[in-house]
C-alpha cells in the first residue's frame, strides 16, 4: 500500500479517477490532465481533497517533492511528463499495480491478454464462472478498473482481469495465478516502437509465475509459443490435439462439449476464445448443461462483430473494436456476401496487405481518418472501388446511395478510433445510430 506520499496522477480518465479516489485517504494526491473536467468530477475530486489541475502534458507540474507518479495506462513512454519521472528516479506505476497492493493474499486472480479476443473471452470465463457459483469479480480493460471494484472483493475471491499491453508496460509487483494469452500479433507498434517490444511486453502476463502457476496458450499461435518457452508457468495448451474444434464441435481433454451448429456466436476466432475459458473454467468447476446453455445463448461483446440490424435486406455489423488488420481479417472470414467495408483511423503504420486473402469479399470501401488517402492508395491497388469519406458519417451517407439488397455493411476500420473518437466504442454508438436513422 502507498501512505503519507505525494503523488501526481497523470490523466483521470476511469482508471485516474478510480486510482484517485483509493490513495486520496492516506495521501497527498494531485491530478492532472490535458482536457477539461466536468463539474461533476471537480466536485467529486474536491470532497476527496485530490488538487485537480489542468495542463496539456503535466511535466511543469512534476518536480522532486514527489514519490510516485501514477500513469494512465494509455500515456506513451515518450510523454514529457513520463520522461522527466525518469530523469528524476521517480517510480512509475499505474492504477492496476498500485491495487495490487491492496488485495487480500487469498484472492485468486485470472489475466487474460493478447492482440485479439481477450475482451470476449474474459467476458465468458466472468459469465460461466458467476453461473457456477464461483465468487468471481469482473475488472481491467474491459471497463472496470481494479481500483473502482476493491470493495467487492473477500477473502478467497477470484479476479477475472483483462488486461491490455498498456496496461502490462507499468505493471512491476502485480501477478497472476492464472494467465490466458489469446494469440500475438502487430499492433499498438506506435506505443511500443516495435513488434519486438509489443510482445516483450505481452509477456509480462506470465512475470513472477513459478510451476505452481498455470499459462494458457494458442498452439497455433508462433508468437505466442516462441515467448512463452522460458517461462516457468504451468503450460496448458487450446488450438492443440486435446483442446480444439473442428465442425462437428468444441472439445476439451478430447471429449465433446457442444456442437458448432448449437453455439450462437460463430467464426473460428470466438471458437478459440470459447476453448480458453472452457479450459480455465475447468480448475474451478465444470457443469456441460450450464456451459451447454450458456454457449447456446452467448450474443458476443458489443462492437465485435455485433449484428446491428437488417434493413432493406442490407445486414449492418459493427465491428468498432476491430482496431487492427487482424481483427478486420478475422471479420471478414465471417462475412457472407458482397461486403461493403469501413476501414481506416488513426494512423498506427498498419498493414492494410493484411487484408488480402479475404479482400475479394468486398465491393466497396469507404476511407475515413488519418488514414484515409492510404485506405485509397490499398483500395486501387486491390481494384476495388473507394470513396474518402473523412468521417463515419460521410460513409454513411454514400453508403446510403450504393448499398444494395443482399449486401453487407461492416464497420470494422483496422485503426483505433483517438484521431475522432475518445474510444472504440463511441464510434460503434455512431455507426449504430446512423443505421437507424438513415436506414429506416
Amino acid at each position: 500500500m502507498i501512505e503519507n506520499k505525494k503523488i501526481l496522477v497523470l490523466g483521470l480518465s476511469k482508471s485516474g479517477l478510480a486510482v484517485s479516489k483509493l490513495l486520496a485517504a492516506k495521501n497527498e494526491v494531485i491530478a492532472t490532465d490535458q482536457k477539461e473536467q466536468s463539474l461533476d468530477t471537480l466536485k467529486e475530486l474536491e470532497k476527496l481533497n485530490v488538487k485537480f489541475r489542468q495542463s496539456a502534458t503535466g511535466e511543469e507540474i512534476l518536480d522532486d517533492s514527489f514519490a510516485v507518479l501514477v500513469k494512465n495506462p494509455g500515456i506513451e513512454p515518450h510523454h514529457p511528463c513520463v520522461q522527466k519521472a525518469l530523469s528524476l528516479n521517480i517510480p512509475i506505476v499505474n492504477e492496476m499495480e498500485v491495487a495490487y497492493h491492496y488485495l487480500p493474499k487469498s484472492v485468486k486472480i485470472i489475466g487474460i491478454t493478447g492482440s485479439n479476443g481477450k475482451t470476449t473471452t474474459t467476458t465468458m470465463l466472468y459469465d460461466l464462472l458467476t453461473l457456477h457459483h464461483v465468487p468471481a469479480i469482473l475488472g481491467g480493460n474491459i471497463g472496470y478498473p481494479l481500483c473502482d471494484v476493491l470493495d467487492q472483493v473477500k477473502e478467497n475471491s477470484v479476479l477475472v482481469l483483462e488486461i491490455s499491453d498498456h496496461q502490462l508496460y507499468n505493471l512491476t509487483d502485480f501477478k497472476t495465478d492464472y494467465s490466458v494469452l489469446t494469440n500475438l500479433c502487430p499492433t499498438h507498434l506506435d506505443f511500443h516502437g516495435s513488434y519486438e517490444n509489443y510482445i516483450n511486453v505481452k509477456k509480462k502476463i506470465f512475470n513472477h509465475h513459478t510451476n505452481r502457476d498455470k499459462a494458457y496458450l494458442n498452439k497455433q499461435n508462433a508468437d505466442s509459443l516462441k515467448i512463452t518457452e522460458d517461462i516457468k508457468s504451468t503450460k496448458y495448451y487450446f488450438n492443440d490435439d486435446k483442446n480444439y474444434y473442428n465442425d462437428e464441435g468444441i472439445f476439451i481433454e478430447g471429449g465433446l462439449v457442444i456442437k458448432l451448429d448449437d453455439i450462437k456466436i460463430k467464426g473460428s476466432h470466438n471458437y478459440e476464445n470459447i476453448l480458453a475459458a472452457l479450459l480455465v473454467l475447468k480448475e474451478f468447476a465444470w457443469d456441460l448443461n450450464i456451459i451447454q446453455n450458456y454457449l447456446k445463448s452467448f450474443n458476443g461483446v458489443e462492437h465485435r462483430l455485433e449484428v446491428v440490424d437488417s434493413k432493406s435486406g442490407i445486414q449492418f455489423f459493427n465491428d468498432s473494436k476491430a482496431t487492427n488488420p487482424t481483427s478486420t481479417l478475422i471479420a471478414l472470414k465471417t462475412m457472407k456476401g458482397k461486403v461493403n467495408l469501413i476501414l481506416g483511423g488513426k494512423e498506427r503504420s498498419q498493414d492494410f496487405n493484411e487484408l488480402n486473402s479475404e479482400i475479394k469479399k468486398v465491393v466497396r470501401i469507404y476511407a475515413m481518418g488519418e488514414v484515409e488517402e492510404r485506405v485509397k492508395t490499398y483500395a486501387e491497388e486491390q481494384n476495388i472501388p473507394c470513396k474518402v469519406c473523412e468521417t463515419l458519417e460521410k460513409a454513411m451517407l454514400e453508403i446510403q446511395k450504393d448499398a444494395s439488397k443482399g449486401e453487407v455493411v461492416l464497420l470494422s476500420p483496422a485503426s483505433a478510433s483517438w484521431d475522432q473518437y475518445d474510444k472504440f466504442e463511441t464510434r460503434g454508438e455512431e455507426f449504430k445510430k446512423l443505421v437507424e436513422k438513415l436506414f429506416n
